[in-house]
């Protein structure tokens, strides 16, 4: 009998139902026919779990919901492999609303989500600390809903942290200023979210190095950092390393940052050859429409282009993922 895999929870403070509408070309002010309408359920703990699931492993993701999109957001991963554990709240949950063209720019709309409660917030808070209980990861993602302290995903991290558990964050602003004062065992910033937390821009592959050494200085196991087309950088116990696939066509890079996230944690959450996984499932997001989640099939390691030596000169465009 196969041994199980460790258990994964996300935990997504802010859900959304994410309705992706595919246009020929975007004209500002103009009138659209759409050439296609899907909705996926969405939050970046959710894509995760989502990615996690669809590659074999065992993923929990913890959410609240609230209202008709709420529950619809609850129905859409029934079908799915993921286990879902909803928080009521009195709110809506969130629609967001992308524009995809066929070149692979996308315009994203995110709506700023519901207003928690304190007592939902400690609901959300306990229910996660509660399932932790027999996880291998905790993984806290995405932007908080108003009522929520900046500090949440901060106070998750003390909060839930044991023996034998790994929690790894991925945020950006505020929450991620005070998610790393709680030394979370991994990070995942992209360009943009590592070049705000430092305080500086981030031109050269050399430069996000640098910002990466920084955080692993301040306590962080493992930076890993999504690039868009410039693939992904990890700095961890092992090493630091450059991956990055050959150009793709890019259907749609909503989702690609956390279908990143999920190939580092289904490959082990360490090491060179998570890294690969990661910058594979994240291309494989990218060929995507809206924001399915990658399978097995979908994955091309042999694409992926490892460095074990970082290439400090390379120059960065500032796409993120």
């Amino acid at each position: 009998m196969r041994p199980l895999t460790p258990l994964f929870v996300t935990v997504t403070p802010n859900p959304s139902l994410d309705r992706t509408v595919e246009l020929g070309h975007l004209h500002r002010g103009g009138v659209h026919r759409a050439t296609a309408v899907r909705v996926d359920p969405g939050g970046k703990g959710v894509n995760v779990a989502r990615a996690l699931a669809a590659a074999g492993h065992r993923a929990v993701a913890l959410l609240p919901t609230g209202m008709a999109p709420g529950e619809r957001l609850a129905a859409l991963l029934e079908p799915t492999d993921v286990t879902t554990v909803t928080v009521p709240i009195a709110g809506a949950t969130r629609v967001n609303i992308t524009l995809a063209e066929p070149d692979g720019v996308t315009t994203k709309i995110n709506e700023p989500g519901p207003v928690l409660s304190p007592d939902e917030a400690e609901a959300l808070a306990a229910r996660a600390r509660a399932l932790c209980a027999e996880a291998g990861w905790l993984v806290g993602c995405g932007s908080l809903p108003g009522g929520v302290a900046d500090d949440f995903l901060a106070r998750l991290v003390r909060r839930c942290r044991r023996p034998g558990l790994r929690i790894a964050i991925d945020t950006s602003g505020a929450p991620l200023q005070h998610a790393v004062a709680a030394a979370p065992d991994l990070v995942k910033p992209n360009h943009a979210e590592l070049a705000e937390l430092v305080g500086r821009p981030l031109g050269s592959l050399g430069d996000v190095l640098v910002a990466a050494r920084e955080l692993r200085a301040r306590g962080i196991g493992a930076v890993l950092v999504s690039l868009g087309a410039g693939g992904a950088l990890l700095v961890d116990r092992s090493g630091e390393y450059h991956a990055r696939t050959p150009p793709i066509t890019v259907r749609s890079t909503v989702g690609a940052g956390d279908s990143t996230l999920a190939g580092f944690l289904a490959a082990g959450g360490e090491g060179p050859d998570a890294l690969r996984h990661a910058v594979a499932h994240g291309a494989a997001a990218c060929r995507l429409p809206g924001s399915a989640a990658p399978g097995p099939s979908d994955i091309r390691i042999d694409d992926v282009e490892l460095a074990p030596t970082p290439d400090v000169t390379l120059a960065l465009t500032g796409d993120a993922a």
